[in-house]
């Protein structure tokens, strides 16, 4: 009898811990505030776009959708951008691509309670030179959360705006 029950619970101990999804520690769930259906807005009101956050690949990402507003250079402007916690390097890293053929590479980020900003530290510009850039998400409510995207070209020691969104959650 004694053996039976050591054998019924080592099987439990066994299931429970093979049945937990793999990105599933509080680690991985500091993005979650970024979940949902967005729209998205610039400093003075105007509707940038929309995007759509979701969790796929058995919670390991947090992927974004995202279509413009409007036309820029007759092309509706459109993106993804897949969002992970290394586990090895204990750092988020957010890979953007978009239908202009552009990738840009944040391999380095820092999390905390609603609060994600990514490092880019390698970007290449179009005459060639190379900045960085840093991307901070912020959940200012529930229902917003504010995407300020930085440059700089001076290896971080100073930043310049390059946009400043508000996210509100649609209804």
């Amino acid at each position: 009898m004694k053996k039976t029950l050591i054998l019924i619970v080592a099987i439990l101990l066994a299931f429970f811990s093979f049945s937990q999804l793999p990105c599933s520690s509080p680690v991985y769930r500091q993005f979650d505030f970024w979940l949902g259906e967005w729209e998205a807005f610039g400093p003075k009101g105007s509707k940038a776009g929309d995007s759509r956050i979701t969790i796929i690949l058995d919670s390991c990402v947090v992927l974004e959708e995202w279509t413009s507003a409007g036309k820029q250079n007759g092309l509706v402007y459109a993106g993804k951008s897949f969002n992970s916690y290394n586990a090895g390097t204990k750092q988020w890293q957010q890979t953007w691509t978009d239908n202009t053929g552009n990738t840009t590479e944040y391999l380095r980020g820092e999390g905390s309670e609603g609060r994600i900003v990514f490092y880019a530290d390698k970007v290449a510009g179009k005459n060639g030179k190379f900045f960085m850039r840093r991307l901070t998400f912020t959940k200012t409510d529930n229902d917003k959360v504010r995407q300020l995207g930085e440059r700089s070209d001076d290896e971080g020691k100073t930043w310049t705006t390059e946009y400043d969104l508000e996210y509100r959650r649609k209804k």
